[in-house]
C-alpha cells in the first residue's frame, strides 16, 4: 500500500511519521476546527469558500489562523501532486497548538497553532450513493449549540451515525425539537408534493455548507421555488424527493428516513437534476 504524504507544521512527510505533541489543545480537549475541500481532476472544488468558512470559524473561537489563502492554497496543491490525488478530499485540521500542558485556559498568544492536511481519495463522480441513493434514520440532536462553527468535536455525529447503521440505515438526520437539524455531516433537502425545494435557514443550529450554498444558486438558475426554512421529519417522509448535500457527497438522493420509502424509493428527478448540475458548475470553477 503506498503511503500518504501528509502536511504537519511546515513540513510534508510520510504519513507513519507524522506526529504532534500530546499536549495539543486539539487531542485534549477538540480545541480546533477543519475544512475538507473536495479535488475533480486533481484540482480543488468551491475552495475560496471553504477557507471564508475556515477564517470565520477560527475567529469565532478566537483562534489564530497566521496562515492567508494563498499560503492554504499552496499548501493543498503540494499535497495533491505529491499524493497523484485525481479525486477525493483534502482535510485540513486546526488547532490552538500546544502551550507544554493541559490547561482549560486559552494559551498566550505566543503559542503556535498546529496544523495539519492530509489527503483521502474517494469517487466523487460516480460513487454508489450518488447513483442509487441512501437510507437515514432520525436521531435526536445531543450535539452543542453552536453548530455553524466547524469544529473537530465530531463525536456526536459519529454515534449518530453508528446507530443509523446498527438501524439498518446508511446515515443519520439529526433532530431537535422534531424539526430536522441536518444530516450527521451534510445539510438535508427536501422537494414538496407542490415542488417547492426547502432546505433550514442558516443558524447557530446548522453548518453553512459551501455545497449547500453552490446548490440554493443552482436551484435558482433551474427556476426552482425554494423555502429556507425547518421541516419535520413526517413532513419530509411524504415528500416527493429528499436528498443531502456536502463537499464529501456533492448531492445524494435520500430514498428512505426511518424505513418510509421516499416517493417511489428511488432517486426522484430533481435530485439527479442538481447533482448532474452542481459536477458541471464544480469542474467549470476548480482552481
Amino acid at each position: 500500500m503506498t503511503q500518504r504524504t501528509v502536511y504537519v507544521n511546515g513540513d510534508y512527510v510520510a504519513e507513519q511519521d507524522a506526529k504532534v505533541s500530546v499536549f495539543d489543545r486539539g487531542f485534549l480537549l477538540a480545541d480546533g476546527v477543519y475544512e475538507v475541500s473536495s479535488v475533480l481532476d486533481g484540482k480543488l472544488i468551491d475552495f475560496p469558500g471553504h477557507m471564508q468558512r475556515l477564517k470565520r470559524s477560527a475567529g469565532a473561537l478566537e483562534m489564530a489562523l497566521p496562515w492567508d489563502e494563498a499560503a492554504l492554497l499552496t499548501i493543498h496543491r503540494e499535497l495533491i501532486r505529491r499524493n497523484a490525488l485525481e479525486e477525493g478530499m483534502v482535510y485540513l485540521q486546526l488547532t490552538r497548538g500546544s502551550a507544554g500542558d493541559r490547561d482549560f485556559d486559552y494559551p498566550g498568544a505566543d503559542t503556535t497553532p498546529t496544523l495539519v492536511l492530509f489527503t483521502q481519495a474517494k469517487a466523487l463522480v460516480y460513487s454508489r450513493s450518488g447513483s442509487k441513493g441512501i437510507r437515514v434514520a432520525t436521531q435526536p440532536d445531543w450535539r452543542w449549540a453552536r453548530r455553524d462553527i466547524k469544529t473537530v468535536q465530531l463525536l456526536y455525529p459519529a454515534m449518530a451515525k453508528m446507530a443509523a447503521k446498527a438501524a439498518g440505515a446508511d446515515d443519520s438526520w439529526l433532530v431537535e425539537s422534531g424539526l430536522v437539524t441536518e444530516g450527521a455531516s451534510n445539510n438535508a433537502w427536501m422537494l414538496t408534493q407542490e415542488g417547492v425545494l426547502v432546505t433550514r435557514e442558516l443558524s447557530h443550529s446548522i453548518l453553512p455548507g459551501i455545497t449547500r450554498a453552490v446548490v440554493l444558486k443552482i436551484a435558482e438558475s433551474l427556476s426552482l421555488r425554494v423555502e429556507e426554512r425547518a421541516f419535520s421529519v413526517v413532513e419530509a417522509q411524504s415528500a416527493k424527493e429528499c436528498f443531502v448535500t456536502s463537499a464529501s457527497s456533492f448531492v445524494t438522493p435520500v430514498i428512505a428516513i426511518d424505513d418510509v420509502k421516499i416517493g417511489d424509493g428511488y432517486p426522484g428527478e430533481v435530485s439527479r437534476q442538481l447533482r448532474e448540475a452542481y459536477i458541471v458548475e464544480s469542474r467549470r470553477r476548480v482552481i
